[in-house]
């Protein structure tokens, strides 16, 4: 074949594949929180999920803890389409035992469960805003300095010698009114100060169905549709809801899809 021929064809796959090319910043390991980017044009798809692509080409997903299969990845420019397929790492998870929660907050009595059920709706709505806000790509901080961490995410919780859900957080120990600082940029989609679980709680959003909540808080500083800023002071740490001692427990979510907040902070 003549060499300018091979020549423009190595030219026309060099500048094909870099206009898909995507970078990634994350782990594909269950639970972990994913930033992509690529052409800000792009249609971009994760599995079958179409999901947002800002303005200056960041896109946002996460791997929920039982992940088991493939990550499917689609980028679409002009026409074509460029697939990504990559493998999710298995992670072991702990076993944690809790006792001396009141039986209620076990096995909650049945006139409390229209009360669950909706506040349950709460934070689902919350969770699946899908936001042009682009706060998701910037690094968080510690919602608490020099905490000790008491609680780490995909743990299996036994309480009061009873099975229950795995933990989908992590749990800050904090004496009784420490003040809590905003991890991220964002919006108060969610203030209660009373539910039945999570008691004093707090759901932010940060674009692109990415969410983090606070839960257990004694006072809470902010109000729903507040824009906050990062480093801001937004409530105290408190032992509101399921809860044997003041601490803090935070939560990352990428729309429904529950993911380890430890990928977001600097934790090791």
């Amino acid at each position: 074949m003549d060499c300018k021929i091979i020549k423009f064809f190595l030219i026309f796959f060099f500048i094909s594949f870099n206009s898909y090319a995507v970078e990634f910043n994350g782990k594909f390991i269950q639970g972990h929180y994913i930033v992509g980017k690529t052409d800000p044009n792009s249609i971009v798809t994760i599995d079958k999920t179409k999901v947002k692509v800002s303005k200056d080409g960041y896109f946002a997903f996460g791997l929920d803890r039982e992940r088991k299969y493939d990550v499917l990845i689609k980028v679409k420019k002009n026409g074509d389409t460029y697939t990504i397929i990559k493998k999710v790492q298995k992670r072991k998870y702990n076993i944690q035992r809790i006792d001396g929660l009141e039986e209620k907050k076990v096995t909650p009595p049945e006139e409390v469960y229209e009360r669950i059920k909706n506040e349950n709706k709460l934070i689902a709505e919350a969770r699946e805003i899908n936001s042009d806000l682009d706060f998701f790509k910037n690094k968080f901080i510690l919602p608490l300095e020099n905490a000790i961490i008491t609680g780490v995410y995909g743990s299996q919780r036994i309480l009061n010698g009873k099975p229950r859900w795995p933990h989908y957080g992590i749990d800050f120990a904090g004496d009784l009114g420490t003040p809590i600082k905003a991890m991220a940029d964002g919006i108060v989609t969610l203030a209660e100060n009373d539910l039945y679980f999570t008691g004093a709680t707090l759901i932010f959003d940060h674009g692109h169905g990415i969410s983090t909540l606070y839960m257990h808080l004694d006072k809470i500083f902010v109000e729903k549709d507040d824009i906050v800023k990062q480093g801001d002071i937004i409530g105290t740490v408190g032992s509101s809801g399921r809860s044997t001692g003041p601490h803090l427990d935070v939560r990352l979510n990428w729309f429904g899809t529950r993911l380890d907040p430890a990928t977001v902070l600097d934790i090791n």
